[in-house]
């Protein structure tokens, strides 16, 4: 998606169940790493099912700026040729992200803990997004910041050390991007670099540099273990490996959900990610009483998947603890539309980090809501949905503020109110569901734009 490109609307409207069976794209964290951590390890990475939305291309092409060899061979299998810890090159130009806010922040940690300089920038929405919280820590480790935009965001150049120093840092917020970025700058650390969460983010970056052959060492830290110590032994050598990329479960949400949400629907999900990390929403809907069935569980790619069979479900309001965000952190938007149809009240609690992505997805959520007629209310950091066990009502327009979460939420609504649902703007879905439309329509489901 460019920076300057034109909207385009999408309606959503009411029709027939929805049928079928897909496989969602590959997970875009598992793709972002294993991008980098290719361009970091010595010899080849071979990466199967690789995600080619706009925001994992902007991560390869980042990687290759940097002195990665990079072959796309076709149907989401890539090669990466890298070039070591250590081994990288100043880019000739600026490492555009575009809406890329975790391939922009993970490649901070890169560059932050490396020999180069590089500028990093991205569209307009990236622009907005707070880049304080990474550079903090990586100013510690040694890494310079050139230059930034006001409130430390992008545009900003970075100079990082020859060797960076290793720290214990405790993140200030549950974020595996603040945890990886810290991580990936450790690499390059003569030492033990340790980053201590409150709560446990997803650990794909952990998983994956064990993958590639870095020790790692995770233990459970805190009152009641709920968060994680995370210890990297630094200046490992990374060797190049085969990745094969699983079904990335915040994609899978929005077939679940409207499969759920429409009525006389049964779909089947296939090579869903299941780490417990990655599954609050799972955990969420089964909970309000959804019927989804796990299918041949199995191990892929370090992580386990499973088919998921969906079928339509009388759902039920119910309290989301706010200690479970971290693992849905990206499905809120998506639960708040199946809250839409429950019977009852649902309370999902501790949404402080909503704020931060793409848009403030807490008060677009809202927005759009209300656009809809959904009685919600937000109350601090807490989002609180009241539905009647009945369809929604439908007939407005959401706002999506360049925001592909946003954009699919509404659309997967619309196809189950009883008037049809538009939202403003649907070309920033690529860089995450490149065939969202194709995909839901194949369902049967009705989007027209």
């Amino acid at each position: 998606m460019s920076h300057d490109s034109e909207p385009q609307p999408l309606t959503a409207s009411p029709g027939t169940p929805l049928r079928g069976s897909l496989r969602p794209p590959g997970d875009k964290s598992i793709s972002h790493r294993a991008m980098i951590l290719g361009l970091l390890a010595i010899g080849e990475t071979r990466v199967e099912g690789l995600l080619e939305g706009d925001d994992v291309l902007r991560t390869a092409a980042a990687a290759k700026a940097l002195g990665a060899g990079i072959e796309r061979l076709g149907d989401g299998r890539w090669t990466v040729r890298g070039v070591g810890i250590g081994g990288l090159s100043d880019p000739a130009e600026t490492l555009d992200f575009a809406n890329a806010g975790t391939g922009s922040r993970l490649m901070m940690g890169v560059v932050g803990g490396q020999p180069v300089t590089a500028t990093f920038d991205g569209d307009a929405s990236l622009r907005k997004r707070p880049m304080r919280r990474i550079l903090d820590p990586l100013v510690q480790m040694g890494t310079q910041v050139l230059s930034e935009a006001e409130g430390g965001r992008v545009p900003l150049t970075l100079r990082g050390p020859r060797e960076a120093i290793p720290i214990t840092y405790e993140t200030p917020a549950a974020s595996a991007q603040i945890k990886s970025a810290v991580l990936l700058a450790g690499l390059n650390a003569p030492g033990v670099t340790t980053v201590i969460e409150r709560e446990a983010t997803r650990d794909h970056t952990e998983r994956m540099l064990r993958l590639f052959g870095a020790e790692v060492r995770v233990t459970r830290h805190g009152e009641g273990g709920h968060g994680r110590s995370i210890a990297l032994t630094g200046q490992p050598t990374l060797r190049g490996t085969d990745v094969i990329v699983p079904a990335d479960p915040s994609s899978a949400a929005f077939p679940i959900v409207a499969a759920l949400i429409v009525p006389g629907s049964e779909v089947t999900i296939e090579g869903v990610m299941m780490n417990p990390l990655r599954t609050g929403l799972i955990t969420t809907l089964i909970e309000m009483g959804a019927e989804i069935e796990r299918l041949r569980e199995r191990e892929e790619g370090g992580e386990t998947v499973a088919d998921l069979r969906v079928r339509a479900s009388r759902l039920k309001g119910v309290d989301v603890p706010p200690e479970r965000a971290p693992a849905m952190i990206d499905e809120y938007p998506i639960l708040a539309v199946a809250a839409a149809f429950a019977e009852g009240t649902t309370r999902m609690n501790g949404l402080h980090e909503l704020r931060v992505k793409e848009s403030d997805r807490l008060a677009a959520v809202a927005d759009g809501l209300t656009a809809n007629g959904v009685a919600h209310l937000v109350d601090g950091d807490d989002l609180i949905v009241h539905g009647d066990g009945s369809a929604a009502r439908g007939g407005g327009t959401v706002a999506t503020h360049l925001d592909h979460r946003i954009a699919m939420s509404f659309l997967v609504m619309g196809l189950a109110t009883r008037e049809p649902v538009t939202v403003d703007d649907g070309a920033m879905i690529a860089t995450s569901f490149p065939s969202f439309l194709p995909t839901m329509r194949m369902l049967g489901g009705v989007i027209q734009g």
